[in-house]
């Protein structure tokens, strides 16, 4: 099965982006097409090349305007010839040179494996982020299990499952397009595995950074809802995630912002609306996380 592997840039973190590429192209028996795609941004020459009498290559796309990571990784999944694609930030690296082979074995052998999403690792040795281990126990990131829904920016795809269902929702800019992809692919039939073995690095850094990440987490909640959810089940699921916002949160601003958001998303259109069966909302709670947390 031929690999290819996505990498969004702004074209800010040339160093990041070449180490980035770098330990792609450098993958056991990989030969990965790697596509760079710069999002409303020029790619940067990078030093990374692929290794002599490597089959690998490395294609780059330049998108006019920053189109958000959803629409950004479409695009490049348009442009992958892999059967499998890796979706990696640009200021990740792979811990070891075997990720694409393990990768590969998997998707040979479990014809309804659709994702594996890695383990996320702090270079300098901190804790795991608990977000990085996307299931609601946590606690021991060395521990695989199936999931419910993955990481975007260190995950491998089975491309066929990615297009069955249309891909990421590119109206969501950022944040839960992930999810929204998952629960569609639950909806097929297919797996999805945190997989402790492949291990990413990425530096320690909140979400919480980016300007409009509280407006654009609560419209995505909601837009996600509406999109994937029976109506009673959405209901709880914005009812459950208010509350633990305004629990969790101390800061006014971040509420206001949050609340704003979540306005916005019962105010603006969703986009299709194909609602899980309830077989795939039981199926969820029997993998440990039900649709409405």
């Amino acid at each position: 099965m031929k690999i290819s592997c996505v990498i969004l840039t702004m074209g800010n973190r040339i160093a990041e982006l070449d180490r980035a590429v770098e330990s792609t192209l450098t993958q056991t028996d990989g030969d990965i097409e790697v596509v760079v795609v710069g999002n409303g941004a020029d790619v940067p020459e990078l030093t990374a090349a692929p290794p002599p009498g490597s089959s690998a290559t490395i294609k780059t796309v330049r998108l006019e305007h920053n189109a958000g990571i959803p629409e950004g990784r479409n695009r490049g999944v348009q442009e992958c010839s892999g059967d499998i694609v890796l979706f990696l930030d640009d200021d990740g690296w792979y811990a070891n040179s075997k990720v694409a082979a393990h990768v590969r074995e998997r998707f040979t052998h479990e014809p309804d494996l659709a994702v594996i999403s890695f383990r996320v690792m702090d270079p300098e040795g901190g804790l795991v982020q608990r977000r990085h281990v996307p299931r609601l126990r946590a606690g021991d990131p060395e521990r695989s299990s199936p999931v419910t829904t993955f990481l975007g920016g260190a995950c491998a795809i089975r491309k066929s499952a990615f297009l069955q269902v249309g891909g990421l929702p590119e109206r969501f800019f950022y944040a839960h397009e992930e999810t929204d992809l998952a629960w569609r692919l639950l909806g097929e039939g297919y797996r999805i595995e945190y997989d402790a073995e492949t291990v990413m690095y990425h530096p320690l850094v909140l979400p919480s950074r980016h300007t409009d990440f509280y407006r654009l987490n609560a419209r995505n909640r909601v837009w996600l809802a509406r999109r994937n959810l029976p109506w009673p089940l959405a209901t709880l699921y914005l009812l459950n995630w208010m509350v633990l916002t305004l629990v969790r949160e101390r800061s006014l601003p971040a509420v206001k912002a949050w609340f704003g958001g979540f306005v916005e998303g019962l105010r603006e259109p969703a986009g299709e609306r194909r609602p899980m069966a309830w077989r795939t909302a039981w199926r969820m709670l029997r993998l440990g996380r039900p649709p409405i947390v």
